[in-house]
């Protein structure tokens, strides 16, 4: 009997834990080998972000992501390839290569990834492909509506979807143990540091107080700081919500706690707005019929990457993303704002800059918040502007995390 030969594509599902697709592609074939193509900074991501790579923040958390990953996979016996550039060329060649008969990948919400996996199909008819939603908290098929009737606002998503939600992660859901480890591990990438992270976090009180800390600018307990991991798929959305219903048995449910699933459902919308709307989502204009662009202003960006704005609130924000590779999203609202509305900017200049930075860079909540914030995307409104002055005084009433972020210049 020959033998079968399966491929392992690994996208933003970076990890070997709750990951059922790997699981199903080791025990389907005779062997596995594995390939990770690296992200890089398209010739369209380069002309609006004005970056020619990516962060040294995002990419260092990316390798070390991949790093964990390959070391999980070499303990079962499955190589892991890194390719660099030429998603589509290398995944190609290792097919060929290996005589590979079964690939396996999980379905992406992003445009140009799900391009490169057509091209892939096409280019090998005989090849089968299994795909599954393996970085969401439901399948295609659990959802209240056809993916081409998605509701056009998260509310409304968020209704259809709460009763299933309850059914399918119930109160009494305790799939993983906390165990001893409950140190915080900062960003650092990859699988393991993903749960440790997450079992801090949950082992002590923050969850039942996040919806009032939420909207801080920094602190290491004010938000789950969850998202990076979340991004590459070191950890699943489930295993989080897991943790969420041990931590409520043992403290009690509240608005804070159900806050933390509100934010995963929001997380959820832009996975599958992107899966609906496709390259929709990177159109200046967005679901909507605006046509006219906003101008190329390059020194106005700068000024708004550089943090020299006229608002210290979003100079503070935008030199700790440079320091960081993060901000809150509190502040990712407010340099949000003053880049579509004070500097009047194409707001697709500023999502492509944070793809660029962001360690938890994930292409659906990102460019879906920016086309929200921008009032061309879901549930299209255009006075989404914020009183920076206001918000200023409500987030940094004493100016100490204005001053924490400000430039050296400034200081000297």
């Amino acid at each position: 009997m020959q033998t079968t030969v399966g491929l392992y594509w690994f996208t933003n599902d970076l990890r070997r834990l709750n990951n059922s697709l790997f699981d199903r592609a080791l025990n389907e074939v005779d062997e596995l080998v594995a390939v990770y193509c690296l992200p890089h900074v398209t010739e369209f991501l380069a002309a609006f972000s004005g970056e020619h790579n990516l962060g040294t923040h995002r990419e260092r958390f990316i390798h070390q992501s991949v790093e964990d990953l390959s070391e999980s996979l070499a303990a079962l016996g499955v190589e892991l390839n890194i390719a660099e550039q030429g998603t589509t060329e290398t995944v190609a060649e290792i097919i060929e290569q290996r005589g590979v008969s079964h690939l396996y990948v999980s379905e992406v919400a992003g445009f140009d990834e799900t391009v490169m996996i057509n091209a892939i199909k096409q280019k090998f008819p005989t090849l089968e492909v299994i795909q599954s939603d393996n970085t969401t908290l439901f399948h295609l098929d659990q959802l209240p509506f056809p993916l081409d009737e998605l509701p056009a606002t998260f509310t409304q998503f968020r209704k259809q979807v709460e009763p299933i939600f309850e059914h399918l992660y119930p109160s009494q859901d305790a799939l993983y143990r906390l165990g001893e480890i409950a140190t915080p591990t900062g960003f650092i990438g990859g699988e393991r540091a993903a749960i440790q992270h997450a079992a801090w976090y949950f082992s002590r009180p923050f969850a039942s107080s996040y919806k009032e800390t939420r909207n801080h600018l920094e602190g290491e307990s004010s938000s789950t700081h969850f998202s990076p991991w979340l991004a590459l798929g070191c950890i699943s959305p489930a295993q989080i919500v897991a943790l969420l219903r041990q931590y409520e048995q043992r403290n009690g449910a509240n608005q804070s706690t159900y806050w933390i699933i509100f934010e995963l459902l929001w997380r959820e919308y832009f996975y599958w707005y992107g899966r609906k709307h496709q390259q929709r989502v990177f159109y200046f204009s967005g679901l909507t019929p605006k046509q006219a662009s906003k101008p190329f202003d390059d020194e106005a960006f700068q000024r708004w990457v550089k943090g020299e704005t006229d608002f210290a609130i979003v100079n503070a924000c935008m030199n700790q993303l440079k320091e960081t590779g993060f901000m809150s999203n509190r502040g990712r609202q407010l340099v949000a704002s003053c880049l579509i509305h004070e500097l009047g900017l194409d707001w697709r200049r500023g999502a492509a800059y944070f793809e660029t930075q962001l360690i938890d860079y994930d292409v659906t909540s990102n460019w879906g918040n920016w086309q929200y914030l921008a009032g061309v995307g879901a549930d299209p409104n255009p006075s989404r502007r914020f009183n920076l002055a206001k918000q200023a005084e409500l987030y940094d009433p004493d100016s100490s995390f204005t001053r924490r972020w400000q430039t050296t210049a400034e200081k000297q």
